[in-house]
């Protein structure tokens, strides 16, 4: 008898409690009010790490309305400005540029959630939809009746002119470049070399890739009345191209040029 209760003692479950691949507690035994006091215990103290439950997916509607605040004017469109995937969206896009608005998009074949949620959250059931700070403006019917009676440029912000984005990009910094390609990429050889030649001076300075922005490319060539790249200015004045900056270098002006002291 008394080898048969070893026996069984020995088949008597054991329940290990485990954090973080350690071994903190086990029960021995089948003791079903004794495991369900350590599991509370434990679970009370922390010792069991959180559910992924505990980090809920930010609620939709909140997400919403960052959306449609997420810049001054928001198109919600299918598709995006250059390449819209319904007629009515092309036509919204197409009345906007005209009218030189500036605004940002959200593409709804993007996020099927967006989708369906905003007809909800705004009580309008189709696309495109068009917001100005955060308030609905409506679809393309209502945008067409704003521009019939000439209030659609007195709700939405126009896009600076481009003589004005000019001028901002021309003082973003100091000094900026305007070349073909980046600090990490130069795309071709007279912005490589002109590159090498700042990056010796040990000077801070800004690039604009011209490569990115046809408008910029072609109008700054008319601003600045210099029909090349690359073009380097500094406090907003154009200094000139590679050759100009090599002369520069060679006749020992280049640091304080760019330092704004000539």
């Amino acid at each position: 008898m008394n080898g048969v209760m070893a026996e069984l003692a020995k088949e008597q479950p054991q329940v290990s409690f485990v954090k973080n691949s350690q071994k903190i507690d086990r029960l021995d035994g089948a003791h079903a009010p004794e495991l369900t006091k350590k599991v509370q215990r434990h679970a009370s103290s922390g010792s069991f790490p959180p559910s992924g439950n505990e980090h809920p997916k930010e609620d939709l509607s909140l997400r919403l309305k960052k959306l449609i605040h997420a810049a001054p004017c928001m198109l919600f469109m299918k598709g995006t400005p250059q390449e819209p995937r319904c007629g009515f969206s092309k036509q919204m896009v197409e009345i906007l540029n005209k009218h030189n608005i500036q605004f940002s998009s959200f593409d709804i074949f993007s996020d099927e959630e967006v989708r369906q949620g905003l007809k909800t959250y705004s009580s309008w059931p189709t696309y495109p939809q068009l917001y100005v700070s955060g308030e609905l403006i409506g679809g393309l019917d209502i945008v067409k009746e704003l521009e019939a009676s000439e209030e659609l440029d007195t709700i939405c912000p126009k896009a600076p002119k481009l003589e004005e984005r000019l001028k901002v990009l021309t003082n973003k910094a100091s000094v900026m470049l305007f070349m073909k390609g980046n600090k990490q990429e130069a795309k071709c050889g007279f912005s490589k070399q002109i590159l090498e030649i700042l990056n010796s001076t040990g000077v801070d300075y800004e690039t604009f890739d011209i490569l990115e922005d046809e408008e910029v490319r072609q109008g700054l060539k008319t601003y600045s009345n210099w029909p090349t790249y690359p073009q380097l200015y500094v406090k907003g004045e154009l200094v000139g191209g590679l050759d100009i900056v090599k002369e520069l270098k060679e006749n020992g002006e280049l640091l304080s040029v760019l330092k704004g002291e000539n």
